[in-house]
Parts: C-alpha cells; sequence; structure tokens
C-alpha cells in the first residue's frame, strides 16, 4: 500500500483505528495503576588493591583491579552473598529469590561495583542493598586472601555511596507505559484498518460501485446521494432543504434518468434494492419529488407489499390504496392521494399473497391506467433478493433503478441484484448509491457546499434604490407615458397581486 492508501484507510476506519489506540492506552493507565510498586535502592563499592607505592606498580595494580572488578559482578547474587544476608535481615525469602533482585554493574575501566537491589517498600530496598554490599566485601576479601596465609586480601572493596531510601517508585513507569500502549494500539488498529479495508467488498463510495458496474457490463451509475443525518426526519430533500447537496443529488438522478434509455423514455420505473434498508424507499419519494419540480405529472407507488414505509414518510394513510383498488373495493382515482405536487397511491392492507399480486394482470392494468394519466409513474418496489415480488411486476414496468447504500451493499449483492433483474428481460435503467459519503474518491461531493441565493434585507429598500424603482414602476394611481394603467398591471401582468388587461385606448 502506498502512502494515500494509508490516508485513505485513516479516513474510512479511524473509529476502529481510534478504538484501538483507546483500548491501548486504557491498558497502559490499568497496568500502571494496578502494578505492585518497586523501588531500586543501589549502593556504590570502590576497588582498591594494597600495597605498592611506586608509579609503575600502581598502574599495574589498578589495571589489576580494573580486570577483577568486571568479575565481581557475578558473584554478587551468589549464595555465599544473599544466604547470611537471609538469615541476618530475617527476610521472608529464600537465598535464590534474594538474588533474583540483585543486579550489579562494573563500568568499563572503572574500579567501582554498582549494587541494586529491587523491593516493594524502599526502606527494606536500602537496607537489603547496604548489607548485601557489606556481605559482598567480605566474601570477595576471603576469595582473594591466599589460601591458608594470614596475611589480608590484598583487594579491598569500600563502600563509598551507601543505599538511601529511594523517594518514588522506580516501576511502574506510568508516562512509558501510557505512551508505549498507545503507539501499540495505533500500530494495531491501523493493521486492523488494513485488513478491514482489504476484506471489505461493500460500495464505500461511488468510484467503488461505477467500477462494479462496469466490470460486469452493468448499467451506468446515475447519481450518488449524499449522506444526511437529517433525512428520517426530512424524507422529501427537495421539499425540505432544496438547495442542499442531497437534493442537488437527486435532481443529478431526474437528469441522467432521462437519458438512460436512448430512443426511449420510460415511464414506470421500479425502484428496489438488492436487500432491506438500503434506502430506496426515499430515493423513491425524492424521484417522484423531483421529476415533479419539472412540473411534469407524477404518482408514486408503493408495492413493497413486505414493508411499506411510503405512507409514513409523506405523513399519508395507508389502509386505502393499492390493494384496496385491486380487490375492486374502489378505484384507483378514488385511493390516490397528493403529497405536494405529485399524488401517491400508498399499499393499503398487506395481503398473504405479494407476489401473486404484483404478477396479476389487474395490477398491470393499474399501472397501465396511471400511466395513460400521469407523466411518470414511480413504482417502490421489495427488495430483489430476499423476494419474488420485484421481478414478477416486470410485465408492467419499463425499467428497473438499482439503490445501493455505501458502506453496506457488498459487490456480490450486486451482481446477483443485477442477475435476477437481466433475467426478466426489462432493462435495468442505472444505479444510485445512497448514504453516499461527503468526501469519496472521484466523488463531486468534494465540493459539497452549499449554492443557494442569498435572503433578501428586510429592511426598507435604501433612498437610491427606491429611487430607480420609481423610475420604472410607476405610483399608484398614475399613467407613466400613457402605456400603463393605474399601475396595477405591466402588458396585463400583476403588478400588485391584481391583473387587468390593458385597454385599447391605454395603447393608443
Amino acid at each position: 500500500m502506498d502512502f494515500h492508501q494509508y490516508l485513505r484507510v485513516l479516513s474510512r476506519r479511524w473509529r476502529v483505528i481510534a478504538l484501538v489506540a483507546l483500548l491501548g492506552t486504557a491498558t497502559g493507565v490499568f497496568a500502571s495503576v494496578f502494578a505492585t510498586p518497586e523501588y531500586r535502592a543501589t549502593t556504590t563499592l570502590f576497588a582498591s588493591l594494597q600495597g605498592g607505592d611506586d608509579t609503575s606498580q600502581l598502574n599495574q595494580g589498578n589495571s589489576f583491579t580494573q580486570a577483577r572488578v568486571q568479575s565481581y559482578a557475578d558473584i554478587v547474587a551468589s549464595p555465599e552473598v544473599t544466604t547470611p544476608v537471609v538469615k541476618s535481615l530475617k527476610l521472608k525469602l529464600t537465598p535464590s529469590e534474594l538474588g533474583s533482585r540483585i543486579s550489579a554493574e562494573a563500568p568499563v575501566n572503572t574500579v567501582l561495583v554498582r549494587l541494586t537491589v529491587t523491593d516493594t517498600r524502599a526502606a527494606r530496598a536500602a537496607r537489603i542493598s547496604n548489607a548485601v554490599a557489606t556481605r559482598f566485601a567480605q566474601v570477595i576479601r576471603e576469595l582473594e586472601s591466599p589460601r591458608g596465609d594470614t596475611a589480608e586480601s590484598p583487594v579491598r572493596l569500600t563502600v563509598i555511596e551507601p543505599a538511601a531510601v529511594p523517594s518514588a517508585p522506580s516501576s511502574p513507569k506510568i508516562t512509558l507505559n501510557v505512551a508505549l500502549g498507545l503507539a501499540v494500539g495505533l500500530v494495531l488498529g491501523l493493521g486492523i484498518g488494513v485488513a478491514l479495508e482489504t476484506v471489505d467488498t461493500s460500495m464505500r463510495d461511488s468510484k467503488a460501485l461505477a467500477e462494479c458496474l462496469a466490470a460486469a457490463a452493468g448499467p451506468p451509475l446515475l447519481s450518488s446521494i449524499v449522506h444526511d443525518s437529517r433525512a428520517a426526519r426530512r424524507p422529501v430533500s427537495l421539499r425540505d432543504d432544496t438547495h442542499s447537496t442531497r437534493a442537488e443529488g437527486f435532481r443529478k438522478l431526474r437528469v441522467n434518468l432521462q437519458f438512460a434509455e436512448v430512443g426511449k423514455q420510460p415511464k414506470v420505473i421500479a425502484v428496489t434494492s438488492p436487500l432491506p434498508r438500503e434506502g430506496k424507499s426515499s430515493v423513491s419519494v425524492n424521484l417522484a419529488a423531483t421529476l415533479a419540480e419539472e412540473g411534469a405529472r407524477v404518482c408514486l407507488i408503493d408495492c413493497d407489499l413486505r414493508r411499506p414505509s411510503v405512507h409514513s414518510a409523506l405523513g399519508l394513510v395507508r389502509d386505502a390504496g393499492l390493494t384496496t383498488a385491486l380487490v375492486g373495493k374502489a378505484g384507483v382515482r378514488e385511493v390516490l392521494q397528493t403529497a405536494g405536487s405529485f399524488s401517491v397511491l400508498t399499499s393499503g392492507m398487506i395481503p398473504p399473497n405479494p407476489t401473486q399480486i404484483l404478477g396479476s394482470a389487474q395490477f398491470a392494468s393499474v399501472l397501465e391506467e396511471l400511466a395513460e394519466e400521469f407523466d411518470h409513474v414511480v413504482v417502490d418496489t421489495a427488495p430483489v433478493l430476499p423476494f419474488a415480488d420485484t421481478p414478477a411486476m416486470a410485465h408492467a414496468v419499463d425499467g428497473y433503478l438499482l439503490v445501493a447504500r455505501a458502506g453496506r451493499t457488498s459487490k456480490s449483492q450486486i451482481l446477483d441484484a443485477l442477475g435476477v433483474l437481466e433475467r426478466v428481460n426489462v432493462p435495468v435503467l442505472g444505479a444510485v448509491l445512497n448514504a453516499a459519503p461527503a468526501r469519496g474518491d472521484g466523488e463531486a461531493h468534494g465540493y459539497a457546499y452549499r449554492y443557494q441565493p442569498k435572503p433578501e434585507p428586510s429592511g426598507r429598500l435604501s433612498a437610491l434604490v427606491s429611487a430607480r424603482l420609481s423610475s420604472v414602476v410607476p405610483r399608484r394611481g398614475s399613467s407613466a407615458n400613457g402605456r400603463f394603467a393605474k399601475g396595477r398591471s405591466i402588458n396585463g401582468r400583476s403588478v400588485n397581486g391584481h391583473t387587468e388587461p390593458v385597454s385599447a385606448k391605454t395603447r393608443s
């Protein structure tokens, strides 16, 4: 993966990465809080060689001592040192356990030995360190004394810096643990993000869906509808937020849909999706609204007889609708309702056999009747993969519109849905990506600004503007050069809310 791909992983999987990083940080904090504090006490000893006054002997003795102290460090934790210390301090430790808590180092080119003891209590750590240093010096003196000789050892270890009681624990190191937990969490989170990105075949953005459709030689991608958290509360974007990016996405769908079938304008359009909860009903409602925006006569039919939702989105009555007309209890026109600028035929009561009803001749007759009366008929259908309802109505529709949801619909679901629809010999006019990210690969939503007119000021017009208007619009009761009567109409068009035709006398 290159740098840009990692950036895409960060932008798409930042929640997972942040969660894992947070867990890593929390682990570092908990490990620090619940860990038993340990204290380190260090005693420093100086090794010296007895005898020799001239410079040559001193140099030789110093070199000898430096060589010897390197091996002394390995003797500190030996039983000869730890056993007497355990007994003298009455420690509840075995000599080997005490030895595991002792460490020693002899810096190169020095005659120093630093002895460190780790313990859970600060005062005890210092006491053990000093006791071990004393016993260690005795053991070295015994080892360096000639066997059977009463002379003193030529090597002497002297404590030059006894251990002091440490004021703070040496571990846990909270800052280090938290930083380490955060670093491990970030690396692990990024790895999980990359793995999820690799196995994820969902339509993440319009580029992914367009590539999927092109690879399958399928229909074109007609539009991407940007995600809006307010869509559930404001289902009709063209009515509730006319200039939003989401509304423009539906207008783009309307324009592209008009050119989907060259030489044939589809009149009855069935909107479906591979699975439920992918936004097909929302697309159906807004498609009907945007078609009606041009002044066309539009009828929206809720043919999702499994889980109808058009009525709730538009605040209409469901009980009298499509199924009411199909069973002959009422005529189609009698159960039509109005939602703003377009008509709606709700589902009616849910029948026990939706597939048979939608595949019947009566259903085709209803759609034919509505197609004669309206310029466009938009049909909201059931999901195509779980149910056979959508293919069953193929004889009554002019084309299908397939809706996929960004981040949810997978590539295999798209291909399976296309396969089902292609077998009924009705064209799939195109696809729509619903809930698309505001910014994505190849998305025009990167330019998701709100392009709308500025509100006019509500205060009084300036004197300059008033003067300019007075030169164009005559005052009430006067005529400007004899062209306008009473200042109320211009060529028969209303100026102040009333329309008055211009008389022949005035024209002359």
